[in-house]
This record gives C-alpha cells, structure tokens and sequence, in this order.
C-alpha cells in the first residue's frame, strides 16, 4: 500500500529480518528518491560522508537513523557500510540480513523481499544481488558505459557492487569491509568471503536503477584512475595463487597505460624515421577489441574506444598505488562525482 506521502509499504516492512544501510555524500534528489524506495526494510540507516547539499536533514525527514562519520578520518565507502552496519546491529543485534544501497540507487519494487526470500532458501549464499541499470543511459556516453558494465551474467559471481543484500552472520564472519581500501571494497570482500567457503549469487531480478549522473570527460577519467587504484590495490593483498586477485587487471593497465608507452616514446627517440610504428599497437588492440564487444556496430565500435583508452587513467592509478605504498601515505578517496543541491536547502 501507499502511505500518505507516496512512500510504499510492503510485506517486509514488519519483519524485523532485514534492514538498509545507505551510503552517500552530496547525493541530493538522487539521495530522497533513494531513501524513497525502500520503505519495506524493518529500518533504514543513513550514513553521510560530511554532505554539505543538506543531505543529513533529508534523510531524517524521511525517517532514517542517520550516522554522520567523524571528520578526522578519511572517508571511504568501506568505512560508511561498516558504520552503518554497525548502527544497524545495535538497533537489532538479531538482525538476519543488510541490504547495502548507494544514495545514488533507486530499490526496484519488490526487491528486498525477494532477496531475502533467496537467502533463506539458500543458506550456504552468503549474499545476492540483482539487476542494476542505470537511469539515464542516453543523457551521455559516460552514463552509457555504466549501463554496459551493470549488465553482468546471472547465476554465481565472483563478486558483487555497492548494492547488494548481505547475511549478517557471514559479514560479521569475515570482520566486514576493509577500511583502507578506497575502491572495490566489495570485490576485497567477496575474496574474503570466498576464503571462508561462502558463495556469491546475482539474480535476474531488477535490483535497482542507478544514476551516476557522469556527463564530462574529467568524470570518467577520474573514475577510470580511480579502478587502476583499485586494481593494484586489490593484487597487492590478494595476488598470490589461488586468487589472484585484480592480478590480470593490473597487469593489463601497466602494460597498455604505463610501459608501452614509454615504450614507444623511446622508440621514437632511438629510430626517429620508423620508431612512430610501435604506436600501431593500440589502434589494432582497438580493432581486436571492437570485434570481440557485442552489440551493434557502433556500440563494439565506441565500447572498444573507451577500453583502450581507459588504460592510460588506470596506468596513472596503478602508479598512484605504488607512490603511496612507496612514501607509506594513506590511500585517498578519488572522487569523480559532482556535488548537487538539494531543494530543501
């Protein structure tokens, strides 16, 4: 049913078996329509990340626990989903499952209900997501590439994004998110949970829509930096056998972003006649590409651009990586988004 300010009310709601941890920071319109969608959960906790587009007041009008994180800690969406795990644990210590959402996601209708329902006939799962789509997939081609990467196989998954439903008992089990980890906390996560003999499941369900609201070319570029951190990152703690952990997607951003490149700058140098050819590499890794991509034409033909291209911010990344872990600095958060205003500020 409908309450009186058009929120929906659905079976899950009296529970008590599931609650929402939402994450975000500056989400806006983006943040309401989010905490909208979700009223089905026995409780909803919100955890903001120093928002200054009035963010927290919102939240709180839509009858969310909010948890403002500490300042003097460097935010990370790990450390939020832990934060408002935990507040969710102190509200209900018998807390079954968490359903994770970024304040940028819209829950589809029935989702949480029938995540839990998966759950509870498949104890051995220890978390299970869905279909995630993004909002405005033709607003830019950025946005268009989120929609292609959101469209992943069904079935058991090596891992998992930023929404997802979670047993409680195996994320305790595994001590939670990894803090320090700035990007791709989740694929960390699903390793460890791998480890302690737990499976991974994405159904064909509608999950959620997503707007990741990317229209310029710095946004996607510091996005793409942002996973070549996340790549090195991850094969630096789970590289070795038999994970290997981001070991072939770190690989793949030295090679193209980072060696090859200097590579043939200094071909160019030491055979200044024909040294130009070694650059003839990339545009036929694009051909390969583009021929392999599915799709129409154009679509194999733009997909394979940005995967090319793509390796040259996840080269920086990866170097990134490897200056902080050089001068022992603490990995900062690479932002890609930008800040909204809310109407009720």
């Amino acid at each position: 049913m409908q309450t009186s300010d058009g929120v929906s009310q659905r079976s899950g709601s009296k529970s008590g078996k599931f609650g929402v941890v939402v994450i975000g920071r500056n989400e806006g319109q983006r943040l309401m329509a989010c905490l909208r969608s979700m009223s089905a959960a026995a409780m909803v906790v919100y955890v903001d990340s120093n928002s200054t587009d009035g963010s927290v007041q919102a939240a709180r009008q839509l009858g969310a626990d909010v948890v403002e994180l500490d300042l003097s800690i460097p935010f990370t969406a790990a450390r939020a989903r832990n934060a408002g795990f935990g507040r969710l644990l102190t509200i209900n210590p018998d807390l079954k499952y968490v359903q994770f959402v970024d304040g940028d996601c819209e829950l589809a209708v029935g989702w949480l209900d029938a995540a839990a329902a998966f759950l509870d006939r498949q104890p051995y799962i220890a978390a299970v997501c869905g279909r995630l789509r993004e909002r405005f997939p033709d607003q830019s081609v950025y946005n268009w590439l989120c929609d292609i990467e959101w469209d992943r196989p069904t079935g058991e998954v090596r891992a998992f994004a930023g929404n997802v439903m979670l047993r409680c008992s195996a994320l305790t089990g595994v001590g939670g998110y990894r803090e320090d980890v700035i990007a791709a906390e989740e694929d960390e996560l699903c390793v460890r949970l791998r480890q302690a003999n737990w499976r991974v499941w994405r159904l064909a369900d509608e999950m959620a829509l997503h707007d990741a609201a990317m229209l310029h070319f710095g946004q996607w570029w510091k996005r793409a930096r942002r996973a070549g951190y996340a790549f090195a990152q991850g094969s630096h703690l789970h590289g070795a056998p038999p994970e290997r952990h981001f070991v072939r997607e770190a690989r793949r951003a030295k090679v193209w972003g980072l060696l090859l490149p200097l590579a043939c700058l200094i071909a160019m140098i030491a055979f200044p006649s024909f040294g130009w050819v070694a650059w003839l590499a990339y545009p036929m890794q694009f051909a390969r590409l583009s021929m392999n991509n599915r799709g129409s034409l154009w679509n194999r033909v733009r997909l394979g651009f940005f995967q090319i291209l793509s390796r040259f911010p996840e080269g920086i990344g990866l170097a990134i990586f490897w200056r902080d872990r050089l001068l022992q600095r603490r990995p900062q958060l690479i932002e890609h988004k930008q800040i909204t205003r809310s109407r009720n500020t």
